[in-house]
Parts: C-alpha cells; sequence; structure tokens
C-alpha cells in the first residue's frame, strides 16, 4: 500500500520530534511531554509505515480554575473589550475553558495512601477550607473543578483502509466515541484521515470550589468528598487502562506483520488469516443481507414462473374447448 509523500513528510517530522530526549522535549500539554503510561502505544503506532500520533493522552485525574467569564453591564450584552481591558488574561468561553489554570494534574492513578495528613488534598489541590460559604455566586463565579477525563489519541493515516483498521480497534475496546474525519479525497490530493480514539463514558466534572474575588481558591466540599471524587477517579483510570491495553492489542492484532521494537509478547500476535471482531461482526451482516436479498429474488423469479405456467395452461384449455365444440357442431 503506498503511502503519499505529504503524509510521509509529516510523519517524519513527528517521528523525529518523538526521539528528542525527555529533557529537551516540550510540548503544547500542561504536562509538556509524552504520558509514560502511553509510550508503549504510541511506539506499536509509529512503527506502522501508514500511521502516525499526532496528540495524546493517558487519561487524568486533574483540579481546574475556570478562566475569566465575559462581563455584563447593565445585564445587556457582554462587553468583551471592558473586561479585557480589566485584566490581562483572555476570556474564557463555554464551560469556563480558555484562560484558565491547572491547579493538579495527573496522569497515573492517585496514591491514596501517600498521605495521611488531615486536609491532605485540600492543600494539594490548592484550595482553601472555610467554615462556612457565605459568598453569593453569579455569572461571573469562577468553579473550580476536579475531572477525570480517560485516554484520548489521534491517529493520522495514509488511507482510508489504515483509518478503518484504527477505528475498528478502538470501537472494540470500548472507545465508543472514536471517529474518523477527512475520509473523503479533495481535489488531487490523497486522502489522509484523522482518527480520534475516545470515549466520554468514563469522564466526570465535579464543582470543587470557586475563586474569590481576591483571586483566592476557596473549597466548597469537605476532605472526605474530595477523597471520595479522588476514589472515584481512581475506578474509571482503572478501566480506562484496561481498555487503552486492548485497544493496543487489537491495533497489533489488525496488522499481522511483527513489528520491531514494539515489545509486543508473542501471546499478542495473531495469525494472518484473523479477522477483527468488528469487521467480522460487519461482514456477517453483509453476507446476511445478500442472503435474504437472493432469497427473495429466487422467489420473485419462482413466483413469475408460475405465473407463466399458469397462463400457458390456461390458454391450452381455451385451445381444447375450441376443438371440442367445433367436433360437437359437426
Amino acid at each position: 500500500m503506498s503511502v503519499p509523500p505529504s503524509f510521509a513528510k509529516k510523519k517524519q517530522s513527528i517521528v523525529q520530534q518523538l526521539t528528542v530526549p525527555d529533557a529537551e522535549y516540550s510540548d503544547a500539554s500542561p504536562k509538556g511531554q509524552v504520558d509514560c503510561g502511553i509510550r508503549d502505544l504510541i511506539a506499536d503506532i509509529n512503527a506502522i509505515d501508514g500511521l502516525v500520533t499526532t496528540s495524546s493522552c493517558a487519561g487524568r485525574i486533574a483540579v481546574f480554575l475556570e478562566g475569566r467569564k465575559k462581563c455584563t453591564a447593565n445585564g445587556s450584552n457582554p462587553l468583551v473589550e471592558f473586561e479585557e481591558q480589566r485584566t490581562s488574561l483572555p476570556i474564557a468561553g463555554a464551560g469556563g475553558k480558555g484562560g484558565g489554570k491547572w491547579l493538579y494534574v495527573s496522569h497515573e492513578l492517585f496514591d491514596m495512601n501517600s498521605n495521611t495528613n488531615q486536609g491532605h488534598l485540600h492543600s494539594l489541590f490548592g484550595t482553601k477550607q472555610v467554615s462556612s460559604v457565605t459568598v453569593k455566586m453569579d455569572t461571573e463565579t469562577r468553579y473550580v473543578h476536579l475531572k477525570f477525563e480517560p485516554m484520548i489519541l489521534h491517529v493520522l493515516t495514509s488511507s482510508l483502509e489504515h483509518a478503518q483498521r484504527v477505528l475498528a480497534s478502538a470501537l472494540s475496546a470500548g472507545f465508543r466515541e472514536s471517529g474518523a474525519i477527512n475520509i473523503a479525497s479533495t481535489g488531487n490530493e490523497s486522502r489522509t484521515p484523522m482518527v480520534a480514539v475516545r470515549t466520554t463514558g468514563l469522564a466526570f466534572d465535579s464543582i470543587v470550589g470557586y475563586a474569590s474575588t481576591d483571586e483566592e481558591i476557596v473549597s466548597l466540599v469537605s476532605e472526605h468528598y474530595l477523597e471520595t471524587l479522588v476514589s472515584v477517579a481512581n475506578e474509571r483510570f482503572k478501566v480506562n487502562q484496561e481498555r487503552t491495553s486492548r485497544f493496543r492489542a487489537a491495533l497489533v492484532a489488525a496488522y499481522p506483520a511483527p513489528l520491531e521494537g514494539n515489545n509486543i509478547s508473542p501471546a499478542t500476535s495473531m495469525a494472518e488469516d484473523w479477522e477483527h471482531p468488528v469487521l467480522r461482526k460487519q461482514r456477517k451482516r453483509d453476507e446476511g443481507l445478500k442472503r435474504q436479498q437472493d432469497l427473495k429474488d429466487l422467489k420473485k423469479r419462482a413466483q413469475q414462473q408460475r405465473e407463466v405456467v399458469e397462463i400457458v395452461h390456461s390458454e391450452h384449455e381455451g385451445v381444447l374447448e375450441f376443438f371440442d365444440d367445433d367436433v360437437v357442431g359437426m
């Protein structure tokens, strides 16, 4: 399968960037580096000629402070210019995204036994506990969210066939909101679909605090409630890791040829005639529909043949009656 030159050039650039030592590597993510929990998967994907990863996250437990929201004058239309003059921070969009601040980010399971000091999570997340909250919330209140976000991975592919393999592997592993874009060619350019491997079923987002007018981060929940949320995030992180492992195994199985340096055990490999469950299901469905159509066509032809026989038989009886009347008249 030929690889478009534009794809090959882009893949070469991405792979070269990933080979940079950790001390020198940096990207646009909050961490600035590729997550350890996803590096082997990325190595497997990039070892396949027709695939290359463009962005990734192994999954994360995070605490996030919303960005500044739009200000209104007398309840009328938003005055964005006024807000931009009042602060140098960008205006946040819906949900407080944009211009916010990460108070805590972890791409690994949270160790609940790492510290048993009272108020440990509040201290770690940078939120202040108060005896009671008397501040009235309004449309400008900036909330603090504790959230879990499952793995997300973007894979650029050199053809529609490659995209189908990646997407089938993702869907079978439980990443049910996965999808592909750029599947139709434009002009003379070859198709290079982008596949997003993702799921929203494991994600959750809970408001745990807010930013006061003097920029102090105030908690709205107890230490015990934070512990409960972190425990829930840990359980979902484990499921996320299991699905990531299944996706890795399914993708490697979809490319039977051995991958150099992939560190995948021989048990993961499949025979060349192995068929992915999702593709097998689709094939069986197509075959079943074809059999149904063939049966309908067969019944239709049989009915047509019966109608022809009945017409011929009717005409034959009419001829015989004509001859019988003629004989009687003689």
